[in-house]
């Protein structure tokens, strides 16, 4: 995942910046209470439909000097997803989408790191939905590291991705008598992370 030379916006107390963040070098997890997981998609062609997945837990391991040796791993539960309409939740844990009885996790595996310039920062890894294992791509920005008011050290980023949701057996769909389709193929996901330093 690497880590960036630019300052966070955290209203923390201690902020890292400068090029020596080799100390920050360690295993990390996900703070969910300060991260979230979301995406969005078109909605009758018009119109964009924003949810998110309220349970999820992964870690990180950053290597401050080696960017290219940190990874990261994430597993989120289906059944918490939420676009803040009950009837289409319902709808998105069937079979006719992610199947959630069945196939009760999201996964995402990284399988290479590296960096692409002061700011960017991007992650390989698969991502697997309805059992189902594609490769994904995900640029991410470094936003800063801190030590919060327990003493924690704290990194954050953020960083987002496009995918074919069709590509993972999510094929559902419906003609709109004005043309066109119900649902847009493509899902962009946004990940805005805040992960703590394991003592």
């Amino acid at each position: 995942m690497g880590l960036f030379n630019r300052k966070s916006d955290t209203d923390t107390d201690t902020v890292t910046a400068g090029p020596d963040l080799a100390h920050l070098t360690g295993d990390y997890t996900i703070d969910t209470t300060h991260s979230e997981i979301g995406f969005s998609v078109r909605h009758a062609m018009v119109t964009t439909v924003r949810g998110q997945f309220a349970e999820y837990d992964g870690k990180l391991h950053l290597d401050g000097g080696n960017p290219s040796a940190s990874s990261a791993e994430v597993t989120i539960k289906v059944v918490s997803i939420d676009t803040n309409q009950e009837q289409r939740d319902g709808h998105l844990r069937t079979g006719d989408f992610f199947d959630a009885e069945t196939h009760s996790e999201i996964t995402f595996r990284s399988t290479s790191a590296e960096r692409v310039d002061e700011e960017t920062y991007r992650l390989a890894g698969d991502l697997t939905i309805k059992g189902i294992s594609k490769p994904v791509t995900i640029d991410f920005t470094f936003n800063g590291a801190a030590k919060d008011l327990y003493g924690n050290e704290r990194v954050g980023f953020e960083g987002s991705t496009t995918i074919n949701r069709t590509d993972w057996g999510l094929t559902y769909n419906a003609a709109l008598e004005t043309g066109g389709v119900l649902i847009g193929e493509k899902v962009k996901l946004n990940f805005d992370i805040s992960a703590v330093k394991v003592a």
